[in-house]
Order: C-alpha cells, then sequence, then structure tokens
C-alpha cells in the first residue's frame, strides 16, 4: 500500500512535496473522509480526491524530445504563438516537459507525467546539471569563464535581481565567433543569454545537449522517442543521488 503522498504523486498531478501541502490544507479525501494524516495509507479499493475531483494512478510515461527553434515551451500561449505541442505528436500531449528552453533555444527536453520527477529534476535545492553548446559573436576569453564562474549579476523577468553562475568550457574560439560549453545548475529563465550579454556578447546559437545523465544523442530536430526502463531507473538512481548530496551540502 502506498502513502497517500506517493499515490498523489502517481496520479502526475504534483509531486509528493506539493502532495504533502495539500494534504495539510485538507484538500485530500480519500472515501469522503479529509485526510491531513501524512503517514496515511491507501488500499486499493479506496477512492481519493483532490479538490473534489478523483485521481488515480497512471501509467508513468518518459520521452526524449529534440526541441526545435522558433517554439515555446508552454501547452498554451495567450499571443497565439506555435509551441512545442504543435510539434509532439498528438496522442503525448498530456505529458510536460521537465524545464524550459525558450523559443529561439533547441535541444533536449525531457517529456513526462511523473510530477514527482519533475520536481526532483527542477527544484532550485537539488543541483542537477543542464549541459548547452552555445555559439557566441566575438572572442571568449579565460576572463570570461572565470567571471561566469564566480557570478554575474543579471535582471530576472520579475524585475529582481540575482547572481547566476554558470560553468564555461571554450570549445572552438575565433575573433568572430567562440563555441562555449555552458554547464546550468540554476534555473532563471534566460539566463545564459543574460550572462553573455552582460559580458557584451549575442548568442547566437543555444542547444542543450544534456540534463542529468540524459543526452540528446540519437535525435533529429522535431524528433521524440521513449526513454527504455533501464535509463529511467538509471536516472531516478542518479537523482536519488544529487538529492542526497545537496541536503547534505
Amino acid at each position: 500500500m502506498p502513502r497517500l503522498n506517493k499515490y498523489i504523486a502517481s496520479t502526475g498531478l504534483c509531486s509528493r512535496r506539493k502532495a504533502d501541502d495539500l494534504i495539510s490544507e485538507g484538500k485530500v479525501c480519500v472515501n469522503g473522509k479529509v485526510i491531513t494524516e501524512m503517514g496515511f495509507y491507501v488500499r486499493e479499493k479506496d477512492k481519493v480526491t483532490v479538490d473534489g475531483k478523483a485521481v488515480k494512478p497512471q501509467n508513468l510515461e518518459y520521452y526524449r524530445f529534440y526541441k526545435p527553434a522558433g517554439y515555446i515551451t508552454t501547452q498554451e500561449d495567450e499571443k497565439g504563438r506555435k509551441t512545442i505541442y504543435d510539434v509532439i505528436p498528438p496522442e503525448l500531449k498530456h505529458l510536460k516537459p521537465v524545464g524550459r528552453l525558450d523559443k529561439e533555444s533547441t535541444g533536449l527536453l525531457i517529456l513526462t507525467n511523473d510530477g514527482e520527477l519533475i520536481n526532483q529534476m527542477t527544484h532550485p535545492s537539488v543541483k542537477v546539471p543542464k549541459v548547452y553548446m552555445v555559439t557566441i559573436n566575438g572572442k571568449f576569453t579565460e576572463n570570461n569563464s572565470k567571471e561566469m564562474l564566480e557570478g554575474i549579476e543579471i535582471v530576472t523577468d520579475t524585475g529582481e535581481k540575482k547572481i547566476a553562475y554558470a560553468e564555461a568550457m571554450p570549445i572552438e574560439i575565433t575573433n568572430k565567433e567562440s563555441v562555449i560549453q555552458v554547464v546550468l545548475y540554476q534555473g532563471i529563465n534566460r539566463q545564459i543569454r543574460k550572462m553573455f550579454a552582460k559580458l557584451g556578447f549575442e548568442v547566437l546559437v543555444l542547444k542543450r545537449i544534456q540534463h542529468a545523465i540524459i543526452t540528446l544523442e540519437g535525435l533529429k530536430k522535431g524528433q521524440v522517442k521513449p526513454m527504455k526502463p533501464k535509463l529511467v531507473k538509471q536516472l531516478q538512481t542518479y537523482l536519488q543521488k544529487v538529492m542526497k548530496e545537496s541536503s547534505n551540502a
């Protein structure tokens, strides 16, 4: 028998942490009775509702998607712009992306209905690496790399000032353009573009090639491929390790 928070997470509604909040707020009922006990166990025949809506566990699905440029990472857009759901096959439109890529960025997005995994991979307290190949105009220097590692102040979309950090390793440098491998552990919107802009560079190409241990390898632009159970298990094991390390830091 699963605990109530794990049961709710298995429905794809949210993470276990968010499920705990819903339980403590009295929004969860089992067989018509409000349950606020965190350690409550759900039996197979029990009926669970959240905010009055029945929820049931679902088969968890995991896919890799190579996002092309020109699409925003959302299900709906009030401005009528094209979204990744215009590219993803109709039968997969119930899946959610793990994190985001801005409109002109390309590369790896993991798609899943596993709310727990989404939370683990995107929560600020868990240091999950995201790796990008970035082409900028101009010559990138060793000093620029040091500045990015030590932190650069950027302004978020909400006007808040934050210190952004990145590991930047030059791959190919010329006087006109530079190709840089960038590793992020933060999740600030348009972080890479804003960091390079503060250094006086314009990002010409931005592609995510890896998220945690999952890579873009074997995918073509616009293509979606299921993740094999072995790979999913490896990802879950990796996340447990990173979460433990983050909690001990």
